[in-house]
């Protein structure tokens, strides 16, 4: 279906990088402003982390009819999703959709991974080259659309190459997909994508086992074919939730009614609620399925007794729902408040380990010493198995981007200006690389949020600044290293304010051996982060400098 462009161009106006749901939109916006542009992407079709992710029971944390653009309202009104919760194949098809309806393919260049980009001093453009041409194209901006979560983590296990079996990757899956019928399965990793793909692979597998090093907290999707009646309803006033979605007044993670109204926690502090109302708070947003759970009151990822409340809650449904108590206490996360790691959303991911093909390993316990031509050696025995998954995780948000050769003024490699971590100037700019935009860079809302609120909110600012450019005929706009320290300090103080830096989680960056642990993210939510840069643009784009 890809059909994009062919010959790679050696000027435009812009190169975007990555063709998901980033990519799409800043090309489309980038020509309503009469600007050229090209895409590299290195798939063969649209889609970003939906083109790549197509394990077994992929779907969004975020309801269908919130993660969708809100740019076009005609768009939104006529596209049709089937369930509350998308699956990985009906989000690829709607990006196929958008690209389709805008006539984007024509700059986008498939197939094309990006090795290097170079900033040129003498002549204020980028010079980027991809791995599959000779040719180089210039641009005056360089755009980073690369996702945060589009490196794959490849455990370091002794013999994994070695497996006789069949060897997938869950973020790298085969596009004919797999058959586990009749077939021994093992799963190593129970992140986010393990959790959705166990219960699927386990009513077909003969063998089902689970290689759990650390237990994730997971709460109910309770996901479900759609209402077209409710749906119609909802449409009607879907210019309201738009809107509250932008100020973050609800983000679509469970939340998401007819009526728009302006949605928070049902208590600023649990203070407010008595232990038996907290309960019955705590079994509504349950009930109710989502990961907007964390949200029920507003201090649960600040006090840690507030915390502890919550996780001793889903604790105790871990074990009304699990059989085995041993069992039971293995899938119980005792090492870290909860929420801290990415909360995860599943469907009868806990009820899946009653099944008597299921079973549950503990190679924190039990490690895992060598991956065998037959199967997973641990400690204590050989696991025998036909196929083999890898379900463990990703180089978040900085691995696309420390994958390329980015220089900028002076020859400064981003792996250098990020050597002890991230820095930006609010996710969107970095000192040192002038005309440079990240979108949904570190510093970011990014993956505390609802991504396509993110990635919209990120093309339009970064468009702003560009008309803003050529309104004073400047052609070249620099970070302040000034004002990125201040946004860098200001990220971190709001995070310490929190417990998300006790998670050990890939927000840190945790999950990558070597990878400094900052604390990578804005936990200040989407609707203070729009105020901080409304404001930063109307005051003539303050920390942002700008020459001729």
């Amino acid at each position: 279906m890809s059909t994009g462009s062919t010959e790679i161009p050696l000027q435009a106006d812009a190169v975007i990088v990555g063709a998901g749901f980033a990519g799409l939109y800043m090309l489309h916006r980038l020509r309503k402003l009469g600007m050229s542009a090209v895409v590299f992407e290195q798939g063969t079709d649209v889609g970003g982390t939906w083109y790549w992710n197509r394990y077994p029971g992929a779907r969004c944390d975020a309801e269908s009819l919130a993660y969708s653009y809100s740019f076009s309202e005609s768009l939104e009104q006529e596209w049709e999703w089937s369930e509350r919760y998308a699956t990985q194949p009906e989000i690829l098809r709607y990006a196929q959709h958008v690209a389709d309806r805008l006539d984007l393919r024509r700059d986008i260049h498939f197939s094309t991974k990006v090795e290097d980009a170079h900033f040129d001093d003498s002549r204020n453009v980028w010079v980027v080259r991809t791995a599959h041409s000779d040719r180089q194209t210039e641009a005056r901006f360089c755009i980073m659309a690369t996702g945060c979560l589009s490196v794959p983590q490849r455990p370091d296990i002794d013999g994994l190459d070695g497996f006789a079996g069949e060897l997938h990757q869950a973020s790298l899956w085969p596009h004919e997909g797999v058959d586990f019928t009749g077939k021994r399965v093992g799963v190593i990793g129970t992140g986010s994508s393990a959790i959705q793909a166990i219960p699927v692979i386990a009513e077909q597998a003969k063998t089902l086992t689970v290689f759990q090093r650390t237990p994730n907290f997971s709460v109910p999707a309770v996901n479900g074919i759609l209402d077209p009646k409710w749906v119609a309803e909802f449409k009607t006033n879907y210019r309201a939730h738009r809107q509250n979605h932008k100020n973050g007044f609800g983000q679509g993670f469970g939340d998401l009614e007819i009526t728009p109204r302006e949605q928070g926690p049902v208590a600023l502090t649990a203070d407010e609620l008595s232990s038996d109302e907290l309960d019955a708070v705590l079994e509504r947003y349950w009930s109710t399925g989502g990961a907007r759970f964390m949200g029920a009151v507003g201090d649960a990822l600040i006090n840690t007794d507030v915390n502890a409340r919550f996780a001793d809650f889903v604790r105790d449904k871990i074990r009304s729902i699990v059989s085995d108590t041993a069992t039971a206490e293995l899938l119980c996360p005792k090492d870290h408040p909860i929420g801290t790691k990415r909360i995860c959303v599943d469907s009868d991911y806990y009820a899946t380990y009653n099944r008597a093909n299921v079973n549950l390993c503990d190679v924190r316990a039990v490690p895992i010493e060598r991956i065998t031509p037959d199967g997973v050696q641990t400690k204590a025995a050989l696991h025998e198995l036909d196929v083999l998954v890898l379900a463990t995780g990703f180089d978040a948000m900085t691995g696309a981007l420390l994958n390329i050769d980015i220089r900028g003024e002076q020859g400064l490699k981003l792996a250098e200006a990020w050597n002890a971590g991230p820095v930006t100037y609010l996710g969107l700019g970095i000192a040192g690389f002038p005309n440079l935009f990240t979108i949904t860079g570190p510093g970011s809302p990014s993956v505390l949020s609802n991504m396509l609120v993110s990635i919209e909110q990120h093309v339009d600012w970064i468009i702003g600044l560009i008309e803003y450019m050529a309104h004073g005929q400047k052609h070249r706009v620099d970070v302040d290293a000034s004002a990125q320290k201040g946004w860098v300090a200001h990220v971190n103080e709001v995070a310490d304010a929190t417990l998300f830096p006790k998670g050990g989680s890939w927000y840190l960056g945790a999950n990558v051996e070597g990878k400094p642990r900052v604390f990578m993210p804005y936990a200040g939510g989407v609707g203070a982060y729009r105020e901080v840069c409304d404001e930063v643009a109307a005051d003539d784009y303050r920390g942002f400098s700008f020459t001729g």
